[in-house]
């Protein structure tokens, strides 16, 4: 090992992912323990395993478990020069429950100001990318003055990433050179974005993950090209604005009222029940839009029309069997709004709702010559019915050239060939594609109908 040149050893250890692979290096060879200062980056995670050792209290063991942050303290002092720190739980540890913790630890508070203080400003320089993962048994009653410490000695931070964590923001200075935040499972005490606004006001990416503490939650950020924002709170006021937005996913429960200001958004994923108060400035770049709502067809009447859209996709969230009889949904309402369309997606839920429909179109529909694809989610919960409603849509739109059917995995698989055969006997010189498909899991696609 000794022989290999330096460079090369360095290279070695750089693509080592975990950190403690990296100590042991250090441990098995001289070497690697005097390169290893050479590194650049740091992403150590307390595993399931660890944090049952450190738990265990038997009688007489030799063994000894090296406190998690006494590693990483360790590791970061090796360092001269530090661009990345990653340092977390692993996934397995959010399953540990209340009930399992005997003490008040805060071994593993790793927002904790006080830790935090020890290592942040030795290497906040040359620091680029700081992901931090609390345990949030720890760190949930616990608020940590995080936030502000990094915008007092991370000037030159480009990527923040904070999981699982109670934060504060009082005296958060401005960071202009971050362009990358992403917040998941936070708890905040704030009324409102308005100090993340201000604060970081050069942001391109954003994702906000079930963030809570917000009352009247406004997100108004010029340069955010990117968003991801998930609000699993109470119903609350929603509003957007961000004049050079591209890209949106937009999930919520039930607000108060929702109102989006994004001129150059090109691809929307907007997912809630419903909206007592919806509002929209006119998309003008939108091409790309996916749709999933309690009430689709109201939400259609609101919506503005929008005649960039080329790819749409309809879902309907909380749906039950007995709502499709007060269903007002149609492809009509859908072409309406979208009347430039040429890719449609529809998902199971809403599918069911259009085969609960006497006619899907309306008498003055043109056939879409524009309309090419078409992708729909079947349950197959009555194949004749289905195959009657594919049958009024497919015999409806005459510029469609492709079709693909994704039938739901549990289905028998003599319905399922029955049903292809029958389609592709019916419209020979369309292209077809057949699939599988089941909640939770990816799609799969099939050839010649083998099921």
């Amino acid at each position: 090992m000794d022989t290999l040149p330096q460079s090369l050893l360095l290279e070695i250890l750089s693509r080592l992912n975990d950190s403690a692979d990296v100590a042991r290096c250090r441990l098995a060879s001289k070497t690697f323990n005097s390169l290893s200062s050479d590194l650049r980056s740091i992403n150590l995670q307390c595993s399931l395993i660890r944090y049952i050792k450190s738990r265990s209290r038997v009688s007489n063991s030799s063994e000894f478990s090296t406190p998690f942050k006494s590693i990483f303290l360790n590791l970061v002092s090796n360092l001269r020069v530090v661009e990345s720190v990653c340092i977390g739980t692993e996934k397995p540890l959010r399953d540990v429950s209340y009930d399992e913790v005997e003490d008040e630890a805060n071994d593993l508070f790793l927002t904790d100001g006080d830790f935090v203080e020890e290592w942040l400003p030795r290497v906040s320089g040359e620091l680029k990318s700081l992901s931090i993962s609390d345990f949030w048994i720890q760190s949930c009653w616990r608020r940590s003055n995080l936030l502000p410490l990094v915008s007092a000695y991370c000037h030159n931070l480009i990527e923040l990433e904070v999981k699982n964590a109670w934060l504060s923001v009082d005296n958060l200075n401005p960071m202009p050179m971050l362009t990358s935040l992403t917040l998941e499972f936070i708890r905040l005490d704030d009324e409102d974005l308005n100090e993340f606004n201000k604060s970081f006001p050069n942001l391109q990416v954003l994702n906000l993950i079930g963030v809570g503490g917000f009352k009247l939650p406004k997100i108004h950020l010029l340069n955010l090209k990117t968003c991801h924002w998930a609000v699993s709170n109470a119903p609350s006021s929603l509003t957007l604005i961000t004049p050079n937005l591209v890209t949106l996913k937009l999930k919520c429960i039930w607000p108060t009222s929702l109102y989006i200001e994004a001129p150059m958004l090109s691809d929307f994923h907007l997912a809630f029940d419903h909206a007592d108060a919806f509002s929209v400035k006119r998309f003008e770049n939108l091409r790309s839009f996916w749709l999933e709502c309690l009430f689709i067809d109201s939400l259609l009447l609101t919506f503005p029309v929008t005649l960039t859209v080329e790819d749409l996709t309809v879902d309907i969230r909380n749906w039950t069997r007995g709502a499709a009889n007060h269903s007002q949904f149609t492809l009509e309402k859908v072409f309406t709004v979208f009347p430039n369309m040429s890719s449609l997606c529809i998902k199971s839920s809403a599918w069911l709702e259009l085969e609960s429909c006497y006619n899907p179109f309306g008498s003055d529909w043109d056939g879409r010559k524009g309309f090419e694809k078409l992708c729909v989610y079947l349950l197959l919960v009555d194949p004749s019915l289905t195959f009657s409603s594919v049958a009024c849509v497919l015999d409806q739109c005459t510029g469609l050239l492709e079709v693909s059917l994704l039938i739901h995995r549990d289905v028998v698989g003599n319905v399922s060939k029955g049903f292809i055969s029958k389609c592709t006997a019916r419209w020979p010189k369309l292209k077809w594609r057949w699939g599988v498909w089941k909640e939770g899991t990816e799609d799969s696609w099939i050839t010649n109908g083998a099921f």
